[in-house]
């Protein structure tokens, strides 16, 4: 009852202001309430309607009036054209792996695990814990909690062999999330117009942070096994390179993990050459198959700068990260951090700690690898059956994404988009190469929601590779 006639209250003075001047007052409530012959709450909540409207404004102490009608304006920020010049770098339109998709649609673009496989009830806990603890009102040293730097020193060195220097604590820096860990790497190490080899294809914020960075970037071809040794010495030899960016295990988007041995004969050519190699091992909680073998483990010189993420696995909401730096180069990365952002927030450091050194952090591992192993295996089962036109280069052995080939000639964008009309999002694998595709790829992430729906997702994916291809 109420609501209808506040409905016939707004209806009524929405005709009234129509035929008023900008700024005429409205009748007082105790006016509105005999003329309506309807209680002042009822009153009060038309009146209340036509303010969130834009129609009225309230005046403490003076009355309600209706508001001007502000006509809008086109902006000129043609000023900021000169004031700004050219970018230094070209602007890339945000990575399809960082959208969001309608819960109705079968999300197989994604660069972050679902929900339900990751430690909800334990980041819950430490979150509570953290913001009860004196991180909550303090702030922590620049490189990190003292704490958090020897968990990532002891987790690496857990890996290095006899006759290899672990790392220290001193040796780590803790970052908000490895891709700003990327950015004062290119920045503070190589420099802007020196060259900066990067495996081909490879992770998208590695190509983006490196075109930030203004560094030239010189892909390198990389295969199921990884690098060929010869081609990266040649890359290095021809462009006069110091860094070599790689992701030596479960790379994204290939899955890819570098044969046994692969890692020495890289660590020979950067020895060789003076170099450093960047060892994005963001996919460390994520083996199936195999587990990680860390190249920095294997190097005491400092010739690798070790990445080491806990966002994707502990939570997106927890972004920390550490870099293993050794020598000037862990100073010069620490400077840039300090001017970047100072520190990390303390909060997240701490809950991060807490996560990991907790006895239900490795029971949550071991239940990720099956889990991993069950939502690859649907994908590329329903692939094979759905759409045998996309074909599986190789089955990853870790990480969270199938690398797959389509038929030449496919129009990948078109793919896409007619994809996501059909309710699939899928990721274009153009995104994946530093320089021209090397073919028609996408890249499909099997850690998404509702795994129950790959089948009919393979099945639209491969209806319209079939159309896409007849065209």
């Amino acid at each position: 009852m109420n609501n209808d006639s506040s409905s016939r209250i707004v209806t009524r003075l929405r005709d009234w202001i129509s035929g008023v001047a900008p700024g005429s007052r409205l009748p007082s409530t105790r006016s509105l309430v005999a003329e309506y012959q309807a209680s002042p709450v009822t009153v009060q909540k038309a009146l209340q309607t036509l303010t969130a409207q834009g129609l009225i404004e309230s005046r403490p102490g003076v009355g309600t009036f209706v508001r001007a009608v502000r006509t809008a304006r086109p902006a000129d920020y043609g000023w900021q054209t000169a004031a700004l010049g050219s970018p230094r770098a070209p602007l890339r339109p945000a990575s399809a792996a960082m959208r969001y998709a309608a819960n109705d649609v079968i999300a197989l673009h994604s660069g972050y695990p679902d929900r339900e496989l990751l430690p909800e009830r334990l980041v819950r806990a430490a979150l509570t814990r953290a913001a009860r603890s004196d991180a909550a009102l303090s702030r922590p040293p620049a490189a990190g909690l003292p704490e958090l730097q020897t968990w990532f020193a002891q987790e690496l060195g857990a890996s290095t062999p006899a006759g290899v220097t672990p790392p220290t604590a001193s040796d780590v820096i803790v970052l908000p999330g490895s891709q700003s860990g990327l950015s004062s790497i290119f920045t503070a190490l190589v420099g802007r117009g020196q060259p900066l080899l990067l495996e081909s294809p490879t992770y998208w914020g590695a190509i983006l942070a490196a075109a930030q960075a203004g560094v030239r970037v010189i892909p390198v071809p990389s295969g199921p096994d990884g690098p060929d040794p010869d081609e990266l010495s040649r890359a290095f030899e021809e462009t006069g390179a110091r860094m070599f960016y790689a992701q030596p295990n479960y790379a994204n988007p290939t899955g890819t993990q570098w044969s046994p041995g692969r890692g020495e004969q890289v660590l020979a050519i950067l020895r060789q050459n003076g170099a450093f190699l960047v060892e994005d091992d963001w996919a460390h909680d994520f083996g199936i198959t195999t587990s990680p073998s860390p190249v920095a483990a294997h190097d005491d010189s400092g010739h690798v700068v070790y990445l080491r993420s806990l966002t994707k696995s502990v939570s997106p909401a927890i972004r920390v990260a550490a870099v293993i730096a050794r020598g000037p180069a862990r100073e010069r990365i620490l400077a840039d951090r300090a001017a970047e952002s100072m520190y990390v927030s303390g909060i997240l450091q701490a809950a991060a700690l807490d996560v990991v050194t907790q006895p239900g952090w490795h029971t949550h591992l071991r239940s990720l690898r099956h889990q991993l192993q069950s939502r690859r295996d649907l994908l590329v089962t329903s692939l094979r059956e759905h759409a045998p036109q996309a074909h599986i280069a190789q089955i990853p052995k870790g990480g969270l994404n199938l690398w797959v080939r389509l038929p030449d000639g496919t129009d990948v964008e078109s793919l896409t988009r007619d994809c996501e009309s059909a309710g699939v999002t899928i990721a274009a694998g153009s995104e994946w190469f530093p320089a021209e595709p090397a073919g028609p790829y996408i890249r499909l992430n099997y850690t998404g929601p509702n795994p129950a729906a790959f089948p009919e997702g393979a099945r639209i994916i491969g209806d319209l590779i079939e159309r896409n291809s007849v065209q």
